[in-house]
């Protein structure tokens, strides 16, 4: 029987209601197990000195860390400062670098990221941005859905719609399998509030040279 998703919006990463009744420990029990059984299928000789340790690191990494951002206990917390200067210009910070996987085939998506805010009378610590970027990254993803989500909680964590997120990104379901183009990139863009006026989004795009 199929469960229940837990799907607040559509921007939301698909899950099922039962996903965090086991814990980290448990899950990576149980995926060794199915990796090793996948291995199996494939005829590895599961006796190599090589092999034979295979199914728990990929268990520990996909549950530690290239998935660890399903997990909503791995939410970055926002430090936020007050702006007692009254800086009111854009910030940006470019070339976030962006490591995920494409949901569709599990392969990984690598790119950069360019986030942007316009201050309402907080900042938030830099290396924030950097990490809501990973946090949304860590999961089976869309590019679609990384840019929305990442413009999502930015805006939740600074209070403001005042908020643009580019990214571009090399996936490898396409350059590895398919169509094996190496050399096409994927660009998508996310812009609320003062950023969806011509001349604010003229000067974020300088900024980051596009």
């Amino acid at each position: 029987m199929i469960k229940e998703r837990v799907q607040l919006t559509a921007f939301d990463t698909p899950l099922r209601q039962d996903a965090f009744e086991l814990d980290d420990d448990a899950k990576i029990k149980l995926i060794e197990q199915h990796f090793a059984d996948i291995m199996q299928v494939l005829g590895l000789d599961m006796t190599d000195d090589s092999l034979r340790d295979t199914p728990k690191r990929v268990a520990k990494m996909y549950v530690k860390e290239i998935f660890s951002g399903l997990n909503p206990a791995n939410k970055p917390v926002p430090t936020l400062f007050s702006n007692p200067f009254q800086y009111g210009q854009m910030l940006v910070e470019t070339n976030i670098a962006v490591s995920s996987n494409c949901e569709h085939h599990f392969v990984p998506i690598t790119g950069k990221a360019h986030v942007a805010y316009i201050s309402n009378g907080q900042v938030i610590g830099l290396s924030k941005l950097n990490r809501i970027v990973q946090y949304c990254s860590q999961r089976p993803q869309l590019q679609e859905r990384l840019t929305i989500q990442i413009a999502m909680m930015l805006k939740e964590a600074l209070e403001t719609e005042d908020v643009a997120v580019i990214i571009h990104a090399h996936h490898h379901c396409v350059s590895s399998r398919g169509v094996k183009d190496v050399g096409s990139m994927t660009l998508t863009a996310e812009y609320s509030g003062k950023f969806l006026q011509p001349d604010t989004k003229k000067e974020f795009l300088s900024y980051i040279n596009l």
